[in-house]
């Protein structure tokens, strides 16, 4: 029982030996955003109403901190 115990096995992020350059940060983010756009537009599918009513709050929120 040498192994880590750390669930998967490997870290969830990037790995430690080398920094991340810019290049690779921007493609992952350009990932998760894409990703985060794929969810909202899913959910606006699969629950139109309370998406809905999210908008309608959100643009209130918005008109409400407008000087």
């Amino acid at each position: 029982m040498d192994e880590p115990v750390d669930g998967a096995g490997r870290s969830p992020g990037p790995p430690y030996d080398h920094p991340e350059t810019e290049a690779e940060r921007r493609k992952r983010r350009a990932v998760f955003l894409r990703e985060l756009t794929e969810a909202r537009e899913l959910r606006e599918r699969v629950q139109p109403r309370r998406t809905k009513e999210r908008r309608m709050r959100e643009a209130m929120r918005m008109r409400t901190f407008r000087i």
